[in-house]
């Protein structure tokens, strides 16, 4: 039996370290949009729901947090379709060209979110095809950045995958898709689950698509936070920043219970 991994007590150190510097702005955001006083300050001026209860009832934040989750919901559900088949397409095909489709699926990652937001509108204006400052246009902006970090996901999960399972059921009768939904998917759930709230996440916090694709009718949480921030400096942003919090650690706390669901799926027996 193997002996447990010691770690020298600077790797502890190092490591909270960077817990610290990890969590201390999403502290500092809390207790900002928990303060008592005018301004946005911290240390907060004492403790009050005051700006968070101003953040609910606002007429550009809150709608602003609704329409934001409504844009990630959709873009999650498109992302993980189209970054699955990706990966699938990826992983399974050999041809000399692979490596290079592979570089120009996960391209929007590399590609600066400015110079994407900008060459989409110029895009959408000059072929006048009717998405500019629409949902349609912003929501294939979000769809191009996430799903790249859905084919990641997925395709780790995918390299040395046994296609002999697969053979098994296509034996037993399974066409080439039944095959690939009781057998394949059930196994790379926990992967296809973390894709998809990686899609959710980072389509929540999209600022810069939205900065030029985005009008007042089409204004996410970040964008909202940043026009209120230029003319007024009071704490309601931050207490937008607490809810924006919460659900990223809603998200990620589900997405491990899922990823530990999908572990558990795949290690019982497939039942046809």
């Amino acid at each position: 039996m193997s002996q447990p991994i010691r770690f020298h007590w600077t790797i502890w150190l190092g490591a909270a370290a960077a817990l610290v510097v990890l969590l201390l702005p999403v502290v500092i955001v809390v207790m900002a949009g928990l303060t008592a006083g005018e301004y946005l300050t911290f240390p907060p001026q004492g403790l009050s729901l005051r700006w968070v209860i101003a953040f609910l009832r606002s007429p550009t934040f809150f709608p602003a947090y609704l329409f934001s989750l409504e844009l990630a919901a959709v873009t999650m559900a498109i992302s993980t379709v189209m970054g699955t088949m990706a990966a699938v397409y990826v992983t399974r095909t050999r041809f000399k060209g692979a490596p290079t489709m592979r570089g120009l699926f996960m391209s929007p990652i590399v590609l600066p979110g400015l110079v994407l937001g900008l060459a989409l509108y110029v895009f959408y204006v000059t072929t006048n095809i009717g998405l500019a400052r629409t949902f349609g246009g912003l929501l294939i902006g979000h769809v191009l950045v996430t799903s790249p970090f859905v084919l990641a996901t997925v395709s780790a999960s995918l390299v040395g995958f046994d296609l002999s399972l697969e053979e098994a059921a296509r034996s037993l009768g399974a066409g080439p898709f039944q095959a690939f939904r009781l057998v394949t998917l059930r196994i790379i759930a926990p992967a296809v689950s973390a894709g998809a709230i990686f899609a959710f996440i980072i389509s929540f916090g999209q600022f810069d698509l939205s900065l030029y694709l985005g009008t007042p009718n089409l204004t996410n949480l970040p964008y909202a936070m940043y026009i209120s921030l230029r003319y007024k400096f009071e704490p309601t942003a931050a207490a937008a920043g607490i809810f924006a919090i919460a659900l990223v650690v809603a998200s990620m706390v589900l997405s491990s219970r899922l990823v530990n669901l999908g572990k558990l799926v795949a290690n019982t027996r497939l039942r046809w």
